[in-house]
């Protein structure tokens, strides 16, 4: 894969674009059976929440460069395959696309742009200043990826309904991230992480606090708009109930298999997507 492929990390931008889509999918209820319209709008607001994610993954990299020798040493930035200036321009570039793809869902449904604005003031404040701080970060983190599916919802023009699969992704996605700063504690640099502040041990409840709190809201869409006994809510459950049981699984031996147990939750993420897709379908 070429340098500036990875360092955009496609796999998180592609997982981006598709939460995005798959938002838009659920909020609009009819499967993939919708206006060609709304097709444009949620490819339009999936490439432009790609284009964010992408331009913050870089950012990420240039202002982490320190920390990276030590933690990755294999990214293209610590190895010198891409230069810190064209990583520069290139997150300039990324950002301008994420707004400009996105203008004409925006003009149709204004709350688009409200909650990109948010995602990009976010993103900003995390990668210049909230990183540093911390558990406050990881916050963000998670609020970040929470607004994927709330994106997708607004571009559909019914962002409320995915209120709870986007409960679901802030909490998952905290617990990674406490993972992910468990794995790193000995290479940050400049960072004030939980497990630097607070030890393994509070950490771990942290992650597993924030898991149970997801599989618990996991089941709220049942009883608000999913029918528990038609087939799309039968696939909801059936998937659903695995990424728990994963999600569940990514905690059960914290502290110990860090880099193992942010893999399961990576997992578990990927079919949680896909139980929220068969939401779509109801």
């Amino acid at each position: 894969m070429h340098a500036a492929v990875r360092l955009v990390r496609p796999a998180n931008v592609l997982v981006s674009f598709v939460g995005t889509i798959v938002g838009g999918l659920v909020a609009a209820g009819s499967g993939v059976a919708i206006s060609g319209e709304l097709w444009a709008f949620l490819v339009l607001a999936g490439l432009s929440t790609g284009c964010v994610t992408a331009a913050g993954n870089v950012l990420n990299d240039v202002l982490d460069l320190e920390g990276d020798r030590t933690n990755h040493p294999d990214r293209p930035l610590v190895t010198g395959a891409v230069r810190v200036e064209t990583a520069r321009g290139l997150v300039v570039g990324l950002f301008v696309a994420g707004l400009f793809l996105v203008l004409p869902v925006i003009a149709a449904e204004p709350l688009v742009g409200v909650i990109l604005g948010a995602a990009v003031v976010a993103l900003l404040s995390y990668e210049l200043v909230l990183k540093a701080r911390g558990f406050v970060g990881n916050l963000v983190v998670a609020f970040l990826t929470a607004m994927v599916f709330l994106y997708g919802a607004a571009a559909a023009g019914n962002a409320p309904i995915l209120l709870p699969f986007a409960g679901m992704a802030f909490l998952a996605t905290l617990s990674r991230e406490v993972i992910k700063d468990m794995e790193d504690v000995r290479g940050d640099v400049g960072r004030r992480t939980l497990p630097m502040t607070r030890g393994l041990p509070y950490s771990t409840r942290v992650a597993r606090v924030s898991v149970l709190a997801a599989i618990v809201l996991s089941f709220v869409p049942l009883a608000w708009f999913v029918h528990p006994v038609s087939v799309a809510g039968i696939a909801y459950i059936v998937l659903v109930v695995m990424a728990d049981l994963i999600f569940a699984s990514s905690v059960l031996y914290l502290p110990a298999r860090l880099h193992h147990e942010q893999s399961m939750s990576k997992v578990a993420m990927t079919v949680a997507l896909l139980a929220f897709l068969a939401v779509a379908f109801r």
